[in-house]
């Protein structure tokens, strides 16, 4: 693949949380700090720092660069640790509490299938760590995951490629969204609202005069 075609590991995460979110940051490269993304950026300050360390048989690795060319994928791993067989378990750093979340999960599998290819060693397993509460919850990476991170990849480099702007989400994801001020989902939910009410209008007029 091209180098433009490579796909940044953490649009898939965005792309799944909201694709207009994914274009916003990667397509018109724009982006702004709320609460939960500045808790974020505190809780990588530990991991956001390339190096190493060893414990017993395992290294670790932090801020790991990335790269799968299978699929066109790019970035890096919070955390990598690399077992005395060659295996690898990705573990990526998350604000909040340990809860299931699926935009969080492609994420570690997109990671997965980077170390795969780099290794040469199957990934069957990595870990969301969720700072919060200090705990680790494991990601299994299946089949269906993978199929996951391959077909949000071509969906991101498709949205990329078009110049289109996904169309609004206004829902619950908003609320907690850094973007908001600068996606405005209210505003143009309202205004394709009256573009709606205006051809419904016009259509229940056509519809009296052939009465």
């Amino acid at each position: 693949m091209e180098e433009d075609d490579f796909i940044l590991i953490s649009a898939l995460q965005h792309y799944s949380y909201c694709p207009r979110q994914c274009a916003l940051i990667h397509a018109e490269q724009s982006f702004a700090d709320n609460v939960y993304t500045a808790r974020g950026n505190a809780d990588h300050k530990a991991v956001d720092l390339e190096g190493y360390e060893s414990h017993e048989n395992v290294r670790i690795e932090r801020a790991l660069p990335l790269v799968c060319n299978n699929i066109g994928l790019i970035g890096k791993a919070d955390i990598v640790e690399f077992f005395s067989d060659g295996s690898a378990y990705p573990v990526e750093y998350k604000h909040g509490v340990r809860r299931p979340q699926c935009h969080d999960d492609i994420q570690v599998v997109a990671q997965a299938l980077c170390l795969e290819e780099m290794t040469g060693h199957v990934v069957p397993f990595g870990a969301i760590y969720h700072v919060s509460s200090r705990r680790r919850r494991e990601v299994e990476i299946t089949h269906e995951l993978r199929q996951v991170v391959v077909d949000t990849t071509w969906a991101i480099r498709e949205m990329l490629q078009s110049g289109k702007m996904p169309s609004v989400a206004n829902d619950a994801r908003c609320t907690e969204c850094s973007l908001i001020e600068i996606c405005q989902p209210q505003m143009l939910a309202e205004e394709v609202k009256r573009k709606t009410l205006r051809k419904n209008l016009f259509s229940v007029e056509d519809n009296c005069r052939s009465c």
